[in-house]
């Protein structure tokens, strides 16, 4: 019996070790990790997985960091999370100071600052964090950036002004993601400049020229994209035409809401959506957007455009025909025999066709009656910033990154109750005491009986 006893001790023991030995083994040739906070806060967030799966190829990433320091180690652990979603990510170091003739030759100013390579194509990182490396290899599967043309010299607003009508902010955003923004002024160029991504009129206050405006008609009919931002106080600018090219008719009046007191809003202008019509702009957009001063729009025929609603007011909204600067909210009522239309209306539209020209597949152009929600005064206005990034991707062309959630964390904080503290100190000091002397009673019971 005591032979037998030590033999099943020996074997015991030494299966113990080839088990450790196994999972040392295993342990040092495959990896598995998993994030248990709330929204996978320790993970990569979706946005950064959409854009690593457009990466078709090996991405390059240079860290020009001292040895000294734990710099490289928390580089090197944080774009782990990149690595393994992608395992093609390199990522070699390089010590700034064997080199510093070199160093100022590349122009590498701070210690840590990396260069991110693909297809030829660079950006260079001096933050890191996952807003700016992901922003980076956005910008290297777009290769050279995007040309944003802002029409400006009719009372526009700036894409680079800071003042509160301006779209400096959302811009100054755009522009880390690739996107740059330059002016279109008509009286110094007969035509769209050839290479431009995007045209964006941005609520002109008075009328255009004529050729500005067949400029912007050659330009659409031509397979260009446009963003047009018309806001309802501007009047008539001139632009029917640009309107019929893209079958849209803006609606006169100021699109009102008689159920925005509800909401706490006190302007009656001031229009709150917090759902969307099916568009391929706002697929799983859940956040709610403002717009301040809204003229609703209408389709006028099919004209081979493919027109998707984009935003729409609530059924206790109507178009407002009398001023209503100074008047009193029991004064602004629906009136049908003046001919204004009830609800819910429609104030922006997504459209695309095939493109007619011969370079481009498609055509995209997206108009809303309203320009102050990008603003910025207003961008940060629920999800304004979102919605308007969400369509400069779409009419870019960049729609793996269009219905992506921004969504917060909610377990920063840990909250527990005096019941659960309480049941947690018992369990600890009492509970788990006792049931380790409980298994200890009952090994020494079996023992003694052997």
């Amino acid at each position: 019996m005591r032979l037998a006893r030590r033999f099943d001790g020996w074997l015991f023991a030494l299966l113990l070790f080839a088990g450790a030995g196994a999972a040392g083994y295993l342990g040092t040739r495959y990896a598995h990790v998993a994030d248990w906070t709330a929204n996978g806060r320790l993970s990569l967030s979706p946005q950064s997985r959409a854009v690593l799966a457009q990466l078709r190829g090996p991405v390059e990433i240079v860290s020009y960091a001292s040895p000294q320091g734990d710099l490289r180690a928390a580089i090197g652990a944080f774009l782990q999370r990149y690595r393994l979603v992608k395992p093609d990510l390199s990522l070699r170091f390089v010590d700034p100071q064997q080199d510093p003739a070199r160093m100022r030759e590349l122009g590498i100013a701070l210690d840590g600052e990396m260069v991110l390579r693909y297809r030829g194509h660079e950006q260079r990182l001096t933050e890191l964090s996952e807003r700016s490396v992901t922003n980076a290899l956005e910008r290297l599967i777009r290769g050279d950036d995007r040309i944003v043309a802002f029409v400006t010299g009719d009372g526009e607003r700036l894409p680079s002004g800071q003042g509160n009508a301006d779209l400096g902010v959302l811009m100054g955003q755009l522009a880390q993601s690739g996107l740059r923004a330059v002016p279109l002024s008509f009286t110094q160029a007969a035509a769209v400049p050839q290479g431009t991504n995007l045209v964006v009129l941005a609520s002109p206050t008075v009328a255009l020229p004529t050729g500005a405006v067949q400029a912007l008609v050659a330009y659409v009919q031509g397979g260009g994209n446009l963003l047009w931002l018309r806001d309802p106080a501007n009047g008539d600018l001139g632009l029917d035409p640009l309107a019929r090219a893209l079958d849209i008719q803006v609606l006169p009046g100021v699109l009102v809401d008689g159920g925005g007191a509800a909401l706490g809003l006190d302007d009656p202008r001031l229009l709150a959506v917090g759902m969307y019509p099916p568009n391929p702009i706002t697929l799983g957009f859940r956040l709610a957007t403002r717009f301040p001063q809204v003229a609703a729009l209408a389709r006028t025929g099919a004209g081979g455009w493919t027109a998707a609603p984009l935003l729409r007011s609530s059924a206790q909204s109507w178009t407002e025909f009398h001023p209503i600067d100074n008047a009193h909210p029991s004064d602004i009522r629906y009136d049908a025999a003046a001919g204004e239309l009830k609800g819910p209306l429609d104030f922006g539209f997504a459209l695309d066709r095939l493109s007619p020209s011969p370079d481009k597949r498609e055509q995209r152009a997206v108009v809303v009656g309203d320009g102050d929600f990008l603003s910025n005064a207003y961008l940060g206005e629920g999800g304004n910033r979102a919605l308007g990034e969400r369509i400069f991707n779409w009419l870019l062309g960049d729609d793996a990154l269009v219905d992506l959630p921004r969504e917060g964390v909610p377990d920063r904080v840990l909250r527990i109750g005096q019941g659960e503290l309480d049941a947690a100190t018992i369990g600890f000091m009492v509970a788990l005491p006792l049931l380790l002397l409980a298994i200890g009673g009952l090994i020494f019971w079996r023992r003694r009986r052997a």
